[in-house]
């Protein structure tokens, strides 16, 4: 299973748009996964039609209606992986085993709120990833995205670039 991770897009804020290799990404995928701050319903609606099922999580930014129709925390059981999904995964010090014990029945969890790409993993194989933005890098050295691929009961991640 293909999933496309993104988080903070923060649309629409002016001309900002999903680059194109974001939108091929997640078209060619099984699954989509957002880990919020999508700003309005529009844009979850905007996301749900490129094709593939969509889950996300609501964020900070997002409006009420997004709020309201979408969970703060999530976690998707598929093939054998438990993926947390959450906004916001707090101060780096201490984050890889602060979600370890906020979720601790998950493989891994896909965070966002920063817009600056992580990937940690524990002795134990537990995980937490970060794809950055798609639309809006801040410190960040370029836009991000993410992939997990599940096989055989694990899941790893990749971090493309957009730019």
């Amino acid at each position: 299973m293909r999933i496309a991770l993104i988080a903070d897009t923060h649309m629409p804020r002016g001309r900002r748009e999903l680059p194109a290799r974001c939108v091929d990404l997640l078209r060619r995928s099984d699954l989509i996964v957002h880990a919020g701050d999508w700003s309005t319903r529009e844009i979850v609606e905007h996301v749900r039609a490129l094709g593939p099922p969509v889950h996300g999580v609501a964020g900070n930014v997002d409006s009420a209606d997004v709020r309201a129709e979408l969970p703060g925390e999530t976690v998707l059981e598929i093939m054998g992986v438990a993926l947390a999904v959450t906004h916001d995964a707090g101060p780096r010090a201490g984050r890889l085993a602060r979600m370890r014990r906020r979720f601790p029945a998950a493989d891994a969890v896909v965070f966002g709120h920063s817009h600056i790409p992580l990937h940690e993993q524990d002795e134990t194989g537990f995980q937490i990833f970060n794809p950055g933005s798609p639309t809006e890098r801040r410190r960040s050295p370029a836009h991000t995205m993410g992939i997990a691929l599940i096989r055989d009961g694990a899941v790893t991640f990749e971090l493309v670039t957009l730019d």
